[in-house]
């Protein structure tokens, strides 16, 4: 009996790192195509950056309620109706995986960003920050760390909204947050072969969050 709950604990933080992942994705291409993106999402989104002491997605996001926005779209993307339209997104979530796996192996990078991002928690508690600052200081972080990786991601949207300074910080802080979640994917045995062989299981546990926990 205790086996089946832990497993059915690391199948809800499974779910819940990838809803951010998608979370995070999303947010992206709603910016790179209208320079606009949902509110909340996005201040949870941010916010999970600095959430140092947090073992899963749950915690990070300060609840459930913060991951509504990628709960959803995650389960438009498993139920394959929306396929098309979040072509872009899966994209992005792909890449920001592959991301991860590099910044897990390089350790000077790793301590590097975790060492940046102290400094920007500890700057936001005396000057309050709003979102557009603090996305620029983030946005500062990503490209001395994560940019400096031959790999890079190729965002797609408007040249007029990628061509805006204010969007492209907030892209890449939102990229940073992505990351993140990748790493909260991982931490819970999430995995290429569990998005494969485990679609079902991944979609039939979202739904049953967006419906029993998220308020209406």
């Amino acid at each position: 009996m205790a086996d089946q709950t832990m497993q059915q604990q690391q199948w809800r933080n499974r779910t819940l790192a990838l809803a951010g992942l998608i979370q995070a994705a999303g947010l992206v291409d709603q910016l790179a195509r209208t320079g606009q993106a949902e509110p909340k999402a996005m201040e949870a989104s941010i916010n999970s950056l600095f959430a140092f002491s947090s073992e899963n997605a749950e915690q990070a996001f300060g609840g459930i309620d913060n991951l509504e926005f990628g709960l959803r779209s995650l389960r438009d993307i498993l139920s394959g109706n929306d396929y098309a339209e979040k072509q872009n997104i899966l994209r992005y979530s792909m890449g920001v995986m592959h991301l991860q796996k590099k910044l897990r192996n390089d350790r000077d990078m790793t301590s590097l960003m975790a060492n940046r991002l102290q400094h920007a928690a500890k700057k936001t508690e005396f000057d309050d920050s709003d979102i557009s600052s603090l996305c620029t200081s983030l946005a500062a972080i990503y490209q001395d760390t994560l940019s400096k990786f031959s790999y890079r991601l190729q965002i797609r949207g408007s040249a007029q909204q990628l061509q805006s300074s204010h969007n492209a910080a907030k892209i890449r802080a939102l990229l940073l947050a992505a990351v993140r979640s990748a790493f909260l994917w991982h931490q819970s045995g999430g995995s290429r072969w569990v998005l494969l062989f485990q679609r079902g299981r991944l979609f039939e546990q979202t739904k049953q969050m967006l419906n029993t926990e998220i308020r209406h």
